[in-house]
């Protein structure tokens, strides 16, 4: 019995992993834009575009800082686009 729900839970594996394939740039590419979305959100008081969650994505600062140094670079950007925001 306990090798037939392996081989049950291997197949399910299989099949998801056969449905998943094609799609996995899709889907890299849509988490990157919303990790882009996120990011915009979060700096947008910095870029000037009044942000009433402010003093709650204060805090995620020192934690998203390498992701924005990644989405900088991605950007063609080699410094910090924003004034008194030093990443690099």
């Amino acid at each position: 019995m306990a090798s037939k729900r392996i081989s049950l839970k291997r197949l399910f594996q299989y099949y998801d992993e056969v449905l998943s394939l094609p799609h996995k740039s899709e889907v890299a590419r849509e988490l990157r834009d919303e990790d882009d979305l996120f990011l915009l959100l979060v700096y947008s008081d910095m870029l000037g575009i009044p942000n009433p969650a402010f003093y709650y994505t204060l805090e995620l600062y020192p934690y998203i800082l390498e992701k924005f140094h990644e989405w900088h670079i991605r950007m063609g950007m080699e410094k910090s686009p924003l004034t008194g925001f030093r990443c690099c």
